[in-house]
């Protein structure tokens, strides 16, 4: 059943034609109304249907202007980096003791970095990490001897870009409480990643298909687009 508040909100928005990022954004705004600091999401559909293969994306973002969010940090390494770790202000820092902690079930995190000298045994935790989208990968800057980088992007503001089977891809890029430059700033931000994903892809035609905003109990709007990734 749809809430009083929800039902205040603009009705068939899907219907409406696209708009840019710098019209939407205020009416995106007007329509955060609970009581809480909503986030500014974005739902991308790629056109990852190829004739020889899908494209699937996986790849890693810091957003300028950050997240809004705090992350918990944890850190797999030897002795000899764990004080880059605590230093660069990870949360959880340890090596064994740690692997032993996820081995038992304790994901009191919610980003784990590890060095590559610890990988070989935290990957036998992969049935535990994976479902969780816990398990660190070289590609996303979560498997590293550059711990110090590693931990400071983490809490930064940095986001996975992934799409799923059906070649959607889903994200939070701000808060409401943001400045519409910063939301811009990181829109921008993505959108360049992704373009920059497609060089490195065999794809015909668009990398995306359409964008849609919202806000986390707002409704959606689609994006117009300035120029076709």
């Amino acid at each position: 059943m749809k809430s009083k508040r929800y039902k205040k909100l603009p009705e068939k928005t899907n219907l409406l034609k696209a708009e840019t990022i710098n019209n939407l954004l205020p009416i995106i705004k007007k329509n955060c109304t609970t009581k809480f600091g909503e986030s500014i999401d974005l739902s991308i559909l790629i056109n990852n249907k190829q004739k020889k293969n899908e494209i699937n994306i996986r790849t890693a973002v810091n957003l300028p202007s950050g997240t809004g969010k705090k992350i918990k940090v944890a850190v797999v390494a030897e002795e000899a980096k764990q004080k880059d770790a605590k230093d660069s202000g990870a949360d959880l820092v340890g090596g064994d003791d740690l692997i032993e902690k996820i081995k038992n079930g304790e994901l009191n995190f919610d980003k784990l970095i590890c060095t590559t000298s610890m990988m070989l045994k935290l990957s036998k935790l992969g049935k535990i990490l994976g479902p969780k989208g816990l398990m660190p990968n070289p590609k996303l800057g979560t498997v590293t001897d550059n711990i110090i980088d590693a931990v400071k992007n983490a809490k930064a503001g940095q986001i996975e870009l992934k799409n799923d089977k059906d070649g959607n891809l889903g994200l939070s890029f701000g808060k409401k409480s943001f400045s519409d430059e910063n939301l811009i700033k990181n829109f921008n931000t993505i959108l360049e990643t992704l373009e920059k994903e497609k060089s490195n892809l065999t794809i015909k035609g668009d990398l995306i298909k359409h964008v849609y905003i919202s806000s986390t109990m707002g409704v959606s709007y689609k994006v117009k687009l300035s120029k076709n990734i």
